[in-house]
């Protein structure tokens, strides 16, 4: 056998060195990559919508009209989970960003990816309100109020700076067919609706006057951008799956993401409704408090057909083949705003219709959780939810579509 030469010695070194480094630091874990500052390599926004997707949870069960033992405890230990990924999460990311300057950039570049930067804000405000819906009970009131407005602030900001930016940049820079659109158009739209509805638990810790009916005003005026520009984007949404049929597999997930703002708007309208006497006199607070039921039960209709649709077409691309991506965690989220929403229409009505249906959302939801985390967990730890994701193909009903 002849001898390996310099350049093939100086490779099989450094391919020994990488291996041996990723024995000794790991332990055998993330064996699908080549080494382990890989994890940093791909870090892009829609891993916030696991912690969406856990927090959402804990914040659905604070609010379940069904209260069983052991559920309120179960809760907190959900949303300190959460808690403890979006700490992470950021600082994984702050690495991720000063390794790669121009990543930030780059998926903002990317027609797809962008839009998955309303991710981190709508993880920041769930986080927060489980903090004080629940955190309270390990941090008292004083500190989980006091957390929740910087976590408020800072999702509400940022969340509305991908409302606009991203929209802008689809706008001018992105390249963009009729057949594009998917449910990730409505993420960077969707913040300044769960900012509505989270601000509204934060309405009786506002100062009492201008500063309370500012809060108020603001979260109907987010609760409003939200709405409108979800129509429009379901609208065309619809239109793509009409025209161009369902498209690429593993996108098919993305589907869910269209109950999220039909959800949390019911969610909102009924929690600002709830809080507005402590804003505006009557007749204006009783008013804001039955548009919640008037403009929550006709919503929820949709959203009981729009999940049917959505879950006919996945049962159908499971058959054939779903690939397990972080889109799967679009079957969380959006859930749990429909449980929150319809948890809040059971409050304000009695009816035992929606309490049943709160019930049953919820289990959905818990069993949808379970599936995608232990998912999320085996392609963590093995690394392979760390590569670069390949590009979506089109499947050949979709592409004989097109080409007509």
């Amino acid at each position: 056998m002849r001898p390996a030469s310099r350049a093939e010695s100086s490779t099989i070194g450094v391919v020994r060195q990488g291996q041996e480094s990723h024995r000794v630091a790991h332990a055998g874990l993330l064996r699908d990559l080549q080494r382990p500052s890989q994890v940093f390599s791909n870090l892009t926004p829609n891993w916030y919508a696991s912690i969406m997707g856990t927090g959402i949870v804990a914040v659905a069960a604070a609010s379940l009209p069904w209260q069983p033992r052991g559920l309120h405890t179960g809760a907190l230990v959900v949303w300190a989970l959460a808690a403890l990924l979006v700490v992470a999460l950021t600082a994984a990311t702050v690495v991720y960003w000063v390794r790669d300057p121009g990543a930030a950039r780059r998926n903002l570049l990317n027609p797809v990816m962008a839009h998955f930067y309303g991710a981190p804000p709508m993880a920041l405000l769930t986080v927060g309100a489980g903090t004080i819906l629940l955190g309270r009970d390990v941090l008292g009131l004083r500190v989980a109020v006091d957390v929740d407005w910087v976590l408020w602030f800072a999702g509400t900001a940022t969340g509305l700076a991908a409302a606009a930016v991203v929209p802008f940049f689809m706008f001018t820079r992105h390249v963009v067919r009729p057949e594009s659109a998917f449910g990730g158009w409505l993420m960077p739209v969707v913040p300044p609706m769960v900012s509505a509805s989270t601000g509204a638990l934060l309405i009786p810790y506002a100062p009492p006057g201008q500063a309370r009916l500012a809060l108020l005003l603001s979260c109907y005026a987010m609760f409003g951008l939200t709405l409108l520009a979800s129509i429009v984007i379901i609208t065309l949404i619809w239109f793509r799956l009409a025209v161009y049929k369902t498209g690429d597999a593993a996108m098919v997930p993305t589907l869910w993401i269209v109950l999220g703002p039909l959800g949390q708007s019911i969610t909102a309208a009924n929690l600002l409704g709830s809080a507005a006497h402590q804003a505006l006199p009557a007749p204006y607070s009783g008013a804001l408090q039955a548009f919640g039921v008037v403009y929550g039960v006709p919503v929820w209709g949709f959203a009981l057909l729009w999940g049917a649709i959505a879950g006919a077409i996945t049962i159908r691309t499971a058959r054939d083949h779903l690939p397990f991506s972080l889109t799967w965690w679009s079957f969380t989220f959006p859930v749990g705003t429909c449980v929150t929403g319809t948890s809040e229409l059971a409050l304000h009505t009695g009816s035992d219709l929606f309490r049943v249906a709160a019930v049953l959302f919820y289990l959905g939801l818990v069993a949808a959780w379970i599936t995608v985390a232990l998912k999320t967990a085996q392609g963590s730890l093995r690394g392979t939810l760390f590569r670069a994701p390949p590009a979506p193909v089109a499947t050949p009903r979709v592409t004989q579509v097109a080409a007509s």
